[in-house]
């Protein structure tokens, strides 16, 4: 999720575990542990414009990870608070106490991270499979205000009840994302099967920042349909668009298949857990059929680019498409009436 929902989470946490005359501290060190595993962003090349998906929610953002990660943070933190307070006065049983507030702040990370649809890769290095539990949105506001909320008086009061009511609020919240997730799904099967549709690879994500609206997606004759759900006491469909499925054969038969291209494409395609459609606004554009701003477009918010007359160790290109100004507010404008139920 973002940063600022995952720095909070994991002051959360570290209130768990901290006394009342820690809990400002520990807060400290919450939120430095609870984001840290986000820095594998700095891992990238400018010669393979892949490298950086490879590497996020990777190592990181393993649960074996998790103890080394927490001693790097608290290690951290106690070389800046040497440096800003000007004292060595860290004993070895003051550090084992930072390092309580570490390992708890750092442990939400990568859990947090797998309820989004991103993927990632909890149990690397025995698999480097990418987990997706589909149940929030990678940011959501009434995930991360009231936490925040809670978080506050929980530092203020210095009580760890208001902790633990936070820790409640989070479980409930990804609990009801979970049985959300349920209800669109059935939808969704529902919806495919008044089409006569057989559906392969189906499932639904929540859109942005709400667990209410959900996008559809699943494959039927080597198409992906791609369709809008709002999961409320009556549910409705919103009808969206279609995309060719990729088959690499079909699309690009000029491709050879040992090319540096060839290879990029199938890391695209463990990135995206297999989510490749092809772009209806452009034939050599390769997308993840999963994102968009509007839940039932094909924007393809991110994909990869080829060209015909590349070279065997010339790499794919690697592009973004968000849309901006009148378009984005077009798009929030259709989400916003989805959430409300209204039609478009």
């Amino acid at each position: 999720m973002d940063p600022v929902t995952q720095g909070v989470l994991g002051a959360t946490a570290s209130q768990l575990v901290s006394t009342r005359r820690e809990k400002v501290e520990a807060a400290f060190v919450g939120v430095i542990s609870g984001m840290a595993a986000d820095l594998d962003v700095l891992i990238k090349s400018a010669t393979d414009p892949l490298l950086f998906l490879e590497y996020h929610r990777h190592f990181t953002h393993s649960l074996f990870f998790i103890p080394v990660g927490a001693l790097v943070c608290a290690i951290l933190y106690i070389a800046i608070a040497r440096v800003l307070r000007k004292s060595n006065d860290y004993s070895r049983q003051r550090f084992n106490r930072i390092y309580v507030f570490s390992l708890a702040g750092y442990a939400t990370h990568a859990l947090l991270d797998a309820c989004t649809t991103y993927g990632t890769q909890l149990l690397w290095p025995f698999t480097n499979t990418r987990f997706a539990w589909n149940t929030v949105s990678v940011i959501d506001p009434l995930f991360t205000l009231p936490l925040f909320i809670i978080l506050a008086f929980s530092i203020l009061r210095r009580s760890r009840s208001f902790a633990i009511f936070g820790a409640l609020y989070v479980v409930s919240y990804l609990s009801l994302g979970m049985l959300q997730n349920q209800r669109a799904l059935s939808v969704a099967q529902d919806l495919a099967a008044t089409r006569g549709h057989t559906p392969t690879q189906l499932g639904v994500k929540p859109s942005f920042a709400n667990i209410l609206v959900w996008k559809s997606v699943y494959i039927h004759n080597d198409e992906y349909y791609v369709d809008a759900v709002r999961a409320g006491l009556r549910p409705m469909v919103y009808q969206g668009t279609k995309t060719k499925r990729l088959v690499v054969s079909n699309q690009f038969p000029w491709l050879t298949q040992t090319s540096q291209q060839s290879i990029d494409i199938e890391r695209f395609r463990w990135f995206s857990n297999d989510h490749l459609g092809v772009d209806p606004n452009n034939p050599l554009r390769i997308i993840d059929v999963r994102y968009s701003v509007t839940p039932n477009r094909l924007d393809g918010m991110w994909g990869i680019t080829l060209d015909p007359e590349g070279g065997d160790s010339d790499h794919v290109v690697f592009s973004t498409s968000r849309p901006k100004g009148d378009q984005m507010r077009a798009e929030f404008d259709s989400l916003i009436q989805m959430i409300l139920g209204r039609p478009l």
